[in-house]
C-alpha cells in the first residue's frame, strides 16, 4: 500500500472545478509606478516568471500584505506562477493573484502544489487569458469534501512532506548565492594588483593578444554534427568560462564555401552583441583539439597569456567597467574589436596566472557545474521534489469521482 492510499484511508476523493475552491484578484491597486529599482530600496517587485524578484522599489502605497496572506501569484499569458509569503508589488496586469475562498475546504498551499503538476498547454501565439478560460474550470482532486475536517488534514500532511523538499532545496539555493557573492569579491581581488609592481596592458597591445571578428551564419545553418561552431546565442545559455566540445555543428561545405573563421585551442572567444549591455564581453576559453567556428557577434582572441585567465577576466567588474562606455546601445546593444582592445588587464607572471585560474576553477565547479558542486545537488532535490508531488498529488482511480 503506497503512503498515498493509507493517507487516503478509503475515503473518496472527488474533482471539482478549481474555480469553486479558488479566486483571483486583479493586480491594478498593487501595480508599480516606476522601474527606478534599487537594492536599497525595501519593497519587491514581482513577476511570475523565471526573474520572479525584478528589483526593489521605495514606493509605500498600493502594497499587497502577502506576509500576512500568503498568495499565489500567476501570469495569466504563461500559467507561470510561483508561491510568495512576503509583501510585494506587482509589475505586469497580466498577473493575478490566486487565493483560497475558504482555507478550512480547501489549502491555498495545496492547490499550489497541484497546480504545478499540471503539464503546460499553451500554444505559439495564444494571448488568450489562461485563468478565467482555462485554470478556473481545471478539475483539482479534493478528498473527501463532505468531511472538510479530515479533507484539510490530509491536504495539509501532502503540503508538509512538500515543504520538507521545498525548504531544502531553499536552503540549498540560498548557499549557492552566497558562494557566488564569495567567488564574485574572490575573482575582483585576485584581479587586483599594484600597477607598480606589475605590467597592465590595453588586451589589443600585440604582445598579448590579437582580435578577430567572426563571420555571419545563421541558425538554421546549425546542425547536430560536422564542424564544431559557437553561435553567439549559446554564449549566454550554454557556456561558462571554458569549453572544448560545442552544443552546435556546422557542415564542412558551408564553412568552406562561406570562408568562416575559426577560433583555436588556447583562444578565447568573446561575445560582442546582445540584448543587455551586461551581458557584453563573456569570454569562453576553448580548449578542444579541434577549431571552432565563430559567429560575427563574437571575437575570437588569439593571446599568449593563460586563456583561462583572460576568461575569467572579462567576467569581472573591473573589466566590463571598462568596455560599458564603447557599447553602442539599441535593440540589439554591440561592441568592436577596438571598444574590446581598450581595456587594460594586469599581467602577472605565467605562475601567479596559474595559481588565479586554479582558485577560481574551484570556485567555478562549486557554483556553475551541472556535474557536480551545488548546482547538481540543487537539481537532484528538485528531481526529487518533482517525484514526491507526483507521486502524492497523482491519485488512484478508483478513488476518484469525476
Amino acid at each position: 500500500m503506497s503512503y498515498l492510499e493509507k493517507l487516503l484511508d478509503g475515503v473518496t476523493v472527488e474533482w471539482k472545478p478549481l474555480g469553486e475552491f479558488a479566486d483571483y484578484e486583479q493586480p491594478t491597486k498593487y501595480l508599480v509606478d516606476s522601474n527606478n529599482y534599487n537594492d536599497n530600496f525595501e519593497t519587491p517587485v514581482l513577476t511570475a516568471g523565471k526573474t520572479f524578484i525584478l528589483g526593489y522599489t521605495n514606493e509605500t502605497e498600493g502594497i499587497y500584505k502577502a506576509s500576512k496572506n500568503p498568495v499565489i501569484i500567476f501570469d495569466d499569458f504563461t500559467t507561470a506562477n510561483k508561491w510568495v509569503d512576503f509583501d510585494f508589488k506587482a509589475k505586469s496586469s497580466a498577473m493575478k493573484m490566486i487565493t483560497s475562498k475558504d482555507e478550512s475546504k480547501a489549502s491555498l498551499k495545496y492547490i499550489y502544489y497541484w497546480m504545478n503538476t499540471l503539464p503546460s498547454e499553451l500554444v505559439d501565439g495564444d494571448h488568450k487569458r489562461q485563468w478565467i478560460s482555462n485554470y478556473a474550470n481545471k478539475l483539482i482532486p479534493i478528498p473527501c469534501p463532505n468531511n472538510p475536517k479530515k479533507s484539510l488534514e490530509i491536504q495539509q500532511k501532502i503540503v508538509a512532506i512538500l515543504d520538507s523538499f521545498t525548504e531544502l532545496t531553499a536552503e540549498l539555493t540560498a548557499e549557492l548565492t552566497a558562494r557566488k557573492m564569495q567567488y564574485s569579491y574572490y575573482r575582483e581581488k585576485l584581479y587586483t594588483f599594484d600597477k607598480n609592481k606589475v605590467q597592465h596592458l590595453p588586451m589589443d597591445d600585440e604582445s598579448i593578444g590579437v582580435f578577430q571578428r567572426g563571420k555571419r551564419f545563421v541558425k538554421t545553418d546549425l546542425i547536430s554534427e560536422g564542424v564544431p561552431v559557437i553561435h553567439y546565442g549559446e554564449m549566454y545559455t550554454h557556456y561558462g568560462t571554458w569549453a572544448n566540445k560545442t552544443k552546435s555543428f556546422l557542415s564542412e561545405e558551408l564553412v568552406k564555401n562561406k570562408n568562416l573563421r575559426v577560433a583555436n585551442k588556447g583562444d578565447v572567444v568573446i561575445v560582442a552583441a546582445g540584448e543587455t549591455i551586461e551581458d557584453i564581453g563573456m569570454g569562453t576559453a576553448w580548449l578542444g583539439d579541434e577549431g571552432v567556428v565563430v559567429h560575427d557577434a563574437c571575437f575570437s582572441y588569439k593571446t599568449t597569456l593563460n586563456p583561462k585567465f583572460v576568461a575569467y577576466f572579462t567576467r569581472t567588474k573591473q573589466f566590463h567597467d571598462q568596455i560599458k562606455k564603447h557599447i553602442s546601445s539599441g535593440k540589439i546593444s554591440a561592441i568592436n574589436a577596438k571598444g574590446l582592445g581598450k581595456a587594460i588587464i594586469p599581467v602577472p607572471s605565467k605562475e601567479e596566472q596559474e595559481r588565479i585560474v586554479a582558485i577560481l576553477d574551484k570556485f567555478d565547479i562549486l557554483t556553475n557545474s551541472i556535474s557536480e558542486g551545488l548546482p547538481k545537488e540543487i537539481e537532484l532535490r528538485k528531481k526529487q521534489y518533482e517525484y514526491y508531488r507526483d507521486l502524492l498529488l497523482t491519485f488512484p482511480q478508483d478513488n476518484l469521482k469525476i
